[in-house]
């Protein structure tokens, strides 16, 4: 039977005010921290956490509400000319989205509004984004306001064995 990690991660658009803990917030980073990259090249992702209500609102601003007002944001950058950046970004991300699950908590990925924020040189410089980075996923995370209902994803996507 799969682990029930799996099943409950949603994503979630309504987050409550509850604050996340700081070990809570290093679990997260520690899970980042556990993504596999191409090639070993660590040195292609960075990841910056906004915990700063004010810099948050910023980000919302910049990126037309798509981070549903999470309490905290999980900004994952990558290297503009990398070969995997995308990918690696995408698998740390789900790792963060996993964790999360694990604490209580719920989480989203954000493509859209992470292009989004690119556009905007003034909130990436005072995130500390280097301009050879790009901002490639954001991962809203806090305490879940409201309970999606739960879909059997079992069927989700087609599958050929050979």
């Amino acid at each position: 039977m799969i682990n029930k990690i799996f099943t409950n991660r949603r994503a979630v658009s309504n987050f409550s005010n509850d604050v996340v803990t700081d070990d809570q917030i290093n679990d997260l980073i520690e899970a980042f921290q556990t993504a596999p990259c191409g090639m070993h090249q660590a040195d292609v992702m960075n990841l910056v956490v906004v915990k700063d209500e004010g810099l948050r609102q910023e980000i919302e601003n910049a990126t037309d509400n798509s981070c549903y007002n999470a309490p905290i944001l999980f900004v994952i950058n990558t290297k503009k000319n990398s070969m995997f950046g995308e990918r690696d970004a995408s698998v740390a991300a789900e790792n963060i989205m996993l964790e999360a699950t694990d604490l209580g908590l719920g989480s989203v990925y954000i493509m859209g509004g992470a292009a989004k924020l690119n556009n905007h040189a003034d909130v990436l410089k005072e995130l500390g984004i280097d301009s050879d980075f790009e901002v490639t996923v954001i991962v809203p995370v806090g305490k879940i306001a409201e309970e999606s209902e739960k879909e059997d994803r079992s069927q989700h996507y087609q599958v050929t064995i050979y």
